[in-house]
């Protein structure tokens, strides 16, 4: 099957200076974070264009076999998620590529943020933490690190920033994940702040302002 291109969103007065990839989560599309981007109110300044892939159909095994957009499988919805690591380490290679690209387009490594959702949280961990040049940051929403267990990390982006954010009342990804990972995160030595909403597996519009300021601290420099 063809893969279908990203949606791309560039900044309306400017040409792009800064870049934010953003990963949507199981069984949802790209076009999932159409609403979020003018949501988020960037200032014109910041001139940044939004890249969001769409993930490959895939049968997953925790829905019966059905084929749906999946970053990776899902073998078992145990607290611990049981996965197939090389889809997903597959996955990180590919959004290494799509950061290769914007680079090549003149964008510097350090205005690029890699952003993910879920299952694209785990993708976004794993892709940015292996990432062979340094990037703006990492923004984890209601997700896990899939391969805390097995990532090779590079130094590259051992100073780089990761905001984590969870719902309290998420039913999907239990809360108990999202501090694991900022836990096991911190112990590795990187930069990581946490944050909570009382929400379900959504972002909300609370969230939103946190996201914002964050995208603001990361690219305004």
């Amino acid at each position: 099957m063809t893969e279908q291109p990203p949606v791309i969103v560039e900044p309306e007065q400017t040409s792009a200076t800064a870049v934010v990839i953003i990963l949507h989560g199981l069984g949802a599309s790209a076009h999932d974070f159409d609403p979020l981007i003018p949501a988020l109110s960037l200032p014109d300044d910041l001139a940044v264009r939004f890249v969001s892939p769409h993930a490959p159909v895939l049968p997953v095994t925790v829905n019966n076999g059905m084929t749906m957009p999946a970053w990776y499988d899902i073998t078992s919805m145990a607290l611990e998620r049981e996965i197939d690591e090389a889809q997903l380490k597959a996955s990180a290679q590919r959004i290494h590529q799509l950061i290769d690209e914007q680079i090549a387009s003149g964008i510097d490594s350090r205005r690029i943020v890699l952003a993910g959702f879920s299952q694209g949280g785990a993708v976004a961990y794993e892709a940015a933490l292996t990432y062979p040049e340094p990037l703006a940051g990492v923004l984890a929403m209601s997700t896990y690190f899939a391969t805390a267990d097995s990532i090779k990390a590079d130094d590259a982006n051992q100073g780089t920033s990761i905001e984590i954010h969870h719902g309290t009342q998420d039913p999907i990804v239990d809360e108990t994940l999202g501090r694991r990972a900022a836990e096991r995160l911190t112990d590795m030595g990187y930069d990581v702040e946490y944050r909570t909403w009382p929400m379900a597996h959504t972002i909300s519009a609370d969230q939103i302002p946190a996201i914002r300021e964050w995208l603001i601290e990361r690219l305004g420099e």
